[in-house]
């Protein structure tokens, strides 16, 4: 997925002629905390919504005030993967995007990004979570996709996340299903850590019931 098809084209952009008053009202409306200022199609930077809301004369034409102008952006063609990071690294509600001539052609807003996000990670699927702990030397995808197919599953995302000054990992893996009792027996006879499992569905038969009743009969 590449910036370009990530644009937003309902969130349109302030002019350096938009008032503070208005450019705060537009903020609100699509609840964001900075808009990028474009006349024609020329990116003049970002505003952020601490800066205007500083400013005591709201009729004032942002163009005409000393504000801190931030100035990131995309091209058209960065990967997905990094605009995420530049949204982290700067704490920003969107990220405009220019062709390489420096043309605005509009902007990626936070809600977007989270809506791509939660399609990559199969967040509205259903299924079940398996986290499981291993070093980095063990780290086949290919085998963990083997051990969860045998049980007639699919995994349907995943990510890996790894910790400072350690040779562990942890991978979380979304799978198509939530009876996970047989996936996660074969993780440990593997040797793998199950460290957290969620969404699971714990198949019930009775078998807990009718020994409960029996040594409570024992008991009498």
């Amino acid at each position: 997925m590449f910036a370009s098809e990530l644009i937003s084209n309902s969130i349109p952009p302030l002019k350096t002629s938009d008032t503070v008053q208005k450019s705060l009202e537009r903020m609100a409306e699509f609840k964001l905390y900075h808009l990028p200022i474009v006349n024609e199609t020329q990116f003049l930077g970002l505003v952020s919504e601490d800066d205007l809301i500083e400013v005591r004369d709201v009729e004032q034409a942002i163009g005409s005030l000393s504000l801190s102008i931030l100035n990131p952006f995309v091209f058209e063609d960065v990967h997905v993967y990094d605009i995420i990071r530049l949204f982290n690294q700067l704490h920003l509600s969107v990220v405009p995007v220019l062709d390489y001539k420096k043309n605005y052609l509009g902007l990626i807003s936070i809600n977007n990004l989270l809506e791509y996000t939660s399609n990559i990670f199969a967040v509205k699927e259903y299924g079940g979570i398996i986290v499981l702990e291993i070093s980095n030397r063990n780290n086949s995808l290919s085998h963990m996709a083997q051990i969860v197919e045998a049980d007639n599953a699919q995994i349907l995302s995943s990510y890996v996340q790894s910790f400072p000054d350690s040779t562990r990992l942890e991978v979380t893996l979304k799978i198509n299903k939530t009876e996970l009792s047989g996936i996660i027996a074969s993780f440990e006879r593997y040797d793998y850590q199950v460290k957290a499992v969620f969404n699971s569905t714990i198949s019930d038969n009775g078998t807990e019931d009718r020994f409960n009743s029996f040594m409570n009969y024992l008991n009498v």
